[in-house]
């Protein structure tokens, strides 16, 4: 049933492909007006077409962009959805809206990881040690960002690197502008189908021995824990930063987020 009185309400969403929409789409069931910011035209596709609906694309360089942001749209309410390894944007965001006083809600999967004695955590990309890397087949799956530079780190440490990117402009032209092989890089989304996971023949066809990924909570990041678990493999986790822990209110269930947005704008 809508809620006549939240007509009036904006909410703020900014996130990627997974969370956004299922956020969006109980605001919008509420009759609240959503503005969703997205990286790309690809990712906006993700949401629902409704007149209460605004998608808006394009990264916000500055805690200044958000403050303008929020207040030429009279935003009640902002949602940092974000990657967890999206720091800067997070920080932003936090500055923004503290020094306007505006409420700012953290969603954030949870990781599911299992303790397993493959599965490792480490705290940086380059933190890959006591292991034997020379000859050994390293899998990265850390996004096109330090991509490059993370390659060239274990590539001087003798081992072969491979990557997975996501089929992005960005993505690929970092991916083939780095220093790995052409022959050595595959573009393909996240499988979400756990009975045909393509990262898996990816696996078995490159012979890989580790893989690194970042504790996202993603499917990426389950995909690698279901590969690797019970094989010969290691998956290396890099820990999520821990700038968003500074954020009052912290969610990892969808209703009580959107509990949590009902009674913040009861009191705007």
């Amino acid at each position: 049933m809508q809620n006549q009185g939240n007509c009036h309400k904006n909410v703020w969403i900014l996130s990627g492909t997974s969370d956004g929409p299922v956020i969006a789409n109980r605001l919008l069931e509420l009759n609240y007006s959503v503005f969703a910011s997205v990286l790309t035209y690809k990712a906006g596709q993700a949401y629902i077409k409704n007149p209460k609906l605004h998608i808006i694309t394009g990264k916000l360089n500055n805690k200044n962009e958000i403050i303008n942001f929020i207040k030429k749209y009279k935003i009640t309410c902002v949602v940092d959805a974000t990657h967890p390894f999206a720091v800067i944007i997070s920080k932003n965001l936090n500055n923004a809206c503290k020094e306007i006083n505006t409420p700012l809600l953290l969603f954030e999967r949870k990781s599911l990881i299992n303790n397993t004695n493959n599965f490792l955590y480490i705290d940086d990309l380059k933190d890959i040690n006591n292991v034997d890397l020379e000859n050994k087949n390293i899998l990265l799956a850390i996004g096109s960002r330090f991509l490059n530079d993370t390659a060239n780190y274990y590539m001087n440490h003798k081992a072969n690197v491979f990557t997975r990117v996501l089929p992005t402009y960005e993505s690929i032209t970092k991916a083939f502008g780095s220093c790995i092989k052409n022959s050595n890089i595959a573009i393909l989304e996240p499988s979400k189908n756990n009975e045909s996971i393509l990262e898996k023949k990816l696996c078995d066809f490159w012979k890989i021995d580790y893989v690194l990924c970042r504790e996202s909570g993603s499917y990426s990041q389950k995909n690698w824990e279901s590969i690797v678990s019970g094989s010969k493999m290691k998956l290396f986790l890099v820990k999520r930063p821990k700038v968003k822990n500074e954020y009052s209110f912290s969610f990892n269930q969808y209703q009580n987020l959107i509990n949590q947005i009902i009674r913040t704008n009861i009191d705007v």
